[in-house]
Order: structure tokens, then sequence, then C-alpha cells
């Protein structure tokens, strides 16, 4: 039973040794298929990401820049009425009268203010001035 084995695995070793493949070509194209997977994953981060972040942080800045006495802001979670804009700080008065200076930075929501309120505070301040 040996004596079949032996030759069995000689001749099957030399039929797999002749049937090895030649050295693979060199692929074409291999450069410019990668330049152009970068170029679509930069188009694809600039409209799905870069571009609509700028949008935001320009309208938040409009915002920002606009702002006026009365208007109703958020910063950082803090919810107030200006009272005061400096250059890179905001006076903010609080429900209970309080009032914060927050940077114009934190800011992260204007609502203008109801004509109401600066009605209100029209009058609080010439009773102030009296």
């Amino acid at each position: 039973m040996k004596k079949l084995i032996v030759p069995f695995a000689l001749i099957t070793g030399s039929l797999l040794a002749d049937a090895a493949p030649a050295a693979a070509p060199a692929r074409e194209g291999n450069i410019f298929q990668t330049l152009m997977l970068l170029g679509f994953g930069v188009v694809f981060f600039y409209f799905l990401l870069w571009r609509p972040e700028q949008k935001r942080r320009k309208a938040l800045e409009k915002q920002r820049s606009s702002l006026k006495k009365g208007d109703r802001v958020t910063a950082m979670g803090i919810i107030g009425s200006v009272v005061r804009i400096q250059d890179n700080t905001v006076i903010l008065k609080m429900v209970d009268g309080s009032k914060i200076e927050v940077l114009k930075m934190a800011i992260s929501d204007v609502q203008p203010g109801t004509d109401e309120a600066t009605e209100v505070q029209a009058v609080e301040t010439t009773e102030a001035s009296r």
C-alpha cells in the first residue's frame, strides 16, 4: 500500500509544479483609480460636511452681529434678554432680574424681542433715570 502512495504523491507534486502561474503582469491605471477615489471622497465630504457647516456658521455669525437691545438669546443653555452689547460680550437680564455677562461667541440662538418687551425696557430705563 505504501508503494502506491509514494509514486502518486510524486506525480501530483510534479503536476502542481508545472501548473504554477507565470508572474502576474503589472496592473495599469492604479494611480489614476486612486486619485479618482480620493477626488470623490473630497467632493463627498465637501458637500455633506464642510459646506453645510460653513452655511450654518455664517448664519449664526449674522445673527450675533445683528443683536439689539431686547432680543432674547440662548447662550450655553442660559436664556435671557439683551440689556447691553459690548465689543466681545453681551449683558443678559434673567427672569429674576439678575444680570450676567456672556461672550458673543457663546450665543447659540437669537430670537427678536417683542415690541412689548422693548416698551417695558424703555419704561424701566426712563423710570431709572428719574
